[in-house]
């Protein structure tokens, strides 16, 4: 397993129909309804060394006392150092983790969108 941390944020909507994004960015604006958490530790090194190989994945988001979790096959290519983006589809860019994956940021569990609009920090499990 391996994991990082980021933030909610006010502005979170979790509407995305398509992708779901985390970001090292510290602010959001509404425009990003893709983004999940910002702030986002993740280190590219130890994420491309635990993709390697591995045909299929899951990302498990918790925050507070709600979490969901959605699958993914790992683009071995990824090599984005500041966004790590999902997509339901199979467009892989260099900021693209996963594609087909099983849910966009519209299908993420209500209430735990809710907890990342209180700003709560999120944690974030790759395995």
């Amino acid at each position: 397993m391996l994991s990082f941390t980021a933030f909610g944020h006010v502005n979170i909507k979790g509407t995305h129909k398509n992708t779901i994004e985390f970001t090292k960015d510290k602010e959001l604006t509404l425009k990003g309804d893709c983004i999940l958490g910002i702030n986002a530790c993740f280190d590219l090194k130890k994420i491309k060394e635990f993709i390697k190989g591995r045909e299929k994945m899951v990302c498990r988001i918790s925050a507070g006392n709600l979490s969901d979790e959605f699958g993914f096959i790992p683009n071995q290519k990824f090599n984005d150092n500041h966004e790590m983006v999902f997509r339901l589809g199979e467009f892989a860019s260099e900021r693209t983790l996963g594609i087909r994956a099983t849910k966009a940021a519209k299908h993420i569990n209500r209430d735990l969108v809710e907890n990342l609009k209180k700003g709560k920090k999120a944690s974030i499990y790759f395995y």
